[in-house]
């Protein structure tokens, strides 16, 4: 059975991004491997094994386009409120907190956010199958 490690985002910043990722998921780094040409940065939350990696294209000056093929990565808190609130209080935007609904009942409670690089992120309140 396979088994998902970790999601890459290709990133400009390294020092803005892991300190957006340290920030608002609590992400600290568990390894950064140096290539000629590039870097990956793994971060990791000490509750689980599934990984964010960070590549950083040296020289690369430019935004990347994200395009429009491109969803999300999703994070579970307890309180959504309250992460909120921590989040804008650190100087971030995260978007207003919305309400899914399907067959008339709640299915699930999330706002976004988007990292230094554009990646929205969707942040889930802990119920139903967000676990």
């Amino acid at each position: 059975m396979a088994k998902a490690i970790h999601s890459m985002v290709r990133v400009l910043n390294e020092a803005k991004s892991v300190a957006f990722y340290s920030q608002v998921f609590g992400l600290s780094i568990a390894e950064r491997v140096d290539f000629p040409d590039f870097t990956l940065i793994y971060l990791r939350s000490p509750e689980a094994d599934f990984e964010v990696e960070l590549t950083v294209n040296k020289g690369r000056t430019e935004p990347y386009d994200l395009g429009n093929g491109y969803g999300h990565i999703a994070f579970v808190v307890d309180n959504l409120e309250a992460e909120r609130e921590r989040i804008a209080a650190l100087g971030y935007s995260p978007k207003d907190i919305k309400q899914m609904t399907h067959d008339g009942k709640p299915f699930g409670r999330f706002f976004f956010i988007e990292d230094p690089d554009g990646y929205k992120i969707e942040m889930l309140e802990k119920s139903g199958r967000f676990r």
